[in-house]
């Protein structure tokens, strides 16, 4: 098996609860992938859909409200689910890195970018400060930003865009395998995304990383994702590569959740949101989760759980519609 086709990440069954006074949230709720080595892997689905609760649960990042219920994520054949806290220390950032959601608000305001990458690195141990500035020299150069000015500025005297380029190369600073990103384009204005993703393109390419890239907006990932992995109500209702995704889905959300997005070449009145809203994830609904939404249901889907279905090669769907021969 070559390069291109090996597991870098497999999760299996892996369910996480958030505990409230109304119950336990399930926030995500047996949901098994793979990741491959190199590959960019889209994940996506409506807001409150679970997609930042799986990477806080990859890097054991978790609130305290919240639990690992079940299931195991392997990250070269190792369950992080079983590590101890100073194991998982020696993975983060060094193996798996994560640039967290609202990314504009993660640097520290009273620091310098230079003590950003100073401090970052000696978390891990690393305190040769001249091999650090060097490094992260190199990391702002690949992210078309000029080191001699960035490092010496503060927070608030970069632009968003700046910011959310100054995070990636922190997140890069100690040569990750795995990159995540959760929504690292959501706060920034269209051209600034469209720079963003150029740039991830670029660094793929460059430095042959694999990445968890996390969206509520389905379009963002049409021309950065190799497979698409389809999230709603905790749960992965379609995972294929992104050609089939976008061209021929399967799963009724997906194809809704396409058909809501608008298009430059097709007609207005083509465009058609979701009806309803996501379910109450302390008491979801019975059967499929979407089968309250969905416009092709049948009757088994509000009273048993879909399974998931291999349609092609690779390509697998949580829907009883192919069970059942649709």
């Amino acid at each position: 098996m070559g390069p291109e086709n090996e597991v870098i990440l497999s999760i299996r069954n892996l369910t996480v609860h958030y505990y409230g006074l109304r119950g336990a949230v399930k926030a995500v709720d047996n949901v098994s992938f793979d990741v491959m080595r190199n590959e960019v892997l889209g994940i996506v689905g409506e807001s409150g859909s679970g997609k930042s609760t799986l990477a806080l649960a990859i890097l054991r990042l978790l609130p305290p409200n919240s639990r690992i219920v079940s299931g195991s994520i392997l990250y070269n054949g190792v369950d992080l689910t079983r590590l101890n806290e100073k194991e998982m220390r020696e993975i983060r950032w060094s193996k798996i890195s994560l640039v967290p959601q609202a990314a504009l608000n993660a640097l520290n305001p009273t620091m310098s970018i230079r003590e950003h990458f100073i401090e970052t690195a000696r978390a891990h141990g690393i305190r040769d400060k001249s091999l650090v500035i060097e490094k992260s020299k190199e990391l702002l150069e690949l992210l078309r930003l000029e080191p001699r000015r960035v490092l010496s500025s503060y927070p608030h005297e970069l632009s968003g865009g700046m910011k959310q380029r100054v995070l990636i190369a922190l997140s890069l600073l100690l040569d990750p395998e795995l990159l995540i990103l959760d929504e690292p384009t959501t706060a920034l204005d269209v051209l600034t995304q469209r720079a963003i993703l150029d740039l991830l393109k670029d660094i793929k390419s460059k430095l042959n990383i694999t990445m968890i890239f996390i969206t509520h907006d389905i379009a963002v990932i049409a021309d950065l994702a190799d497979r698409v992995a389809v999230m709603y109500a905790g749960k992965v209702f379609e995972v294929g590569d992104v050609y089939t995704i976008f061209k021929s889905p399967y799963n009724p959300y997906t194809k809704a959740l396409i058909r809501s997005i608008p298009s430059i070449t097709g007609r207005v009145e083509e465009m058609k949101p979701i009806p309803g809203s996501p379910p109450d994830l302390v008491r979801p609904p019975s059967g499929c989760r979407f089968h309250p939404r969905c416009e092709e249901r049948v009757e088994i889907c509000s009273k048993k759980e879909p399974p998931y279905i291999m349609v092609r090669p690779g390509h697998y769907v949580l829907c009883w519609l192919y069970k059942l021969g649709g």
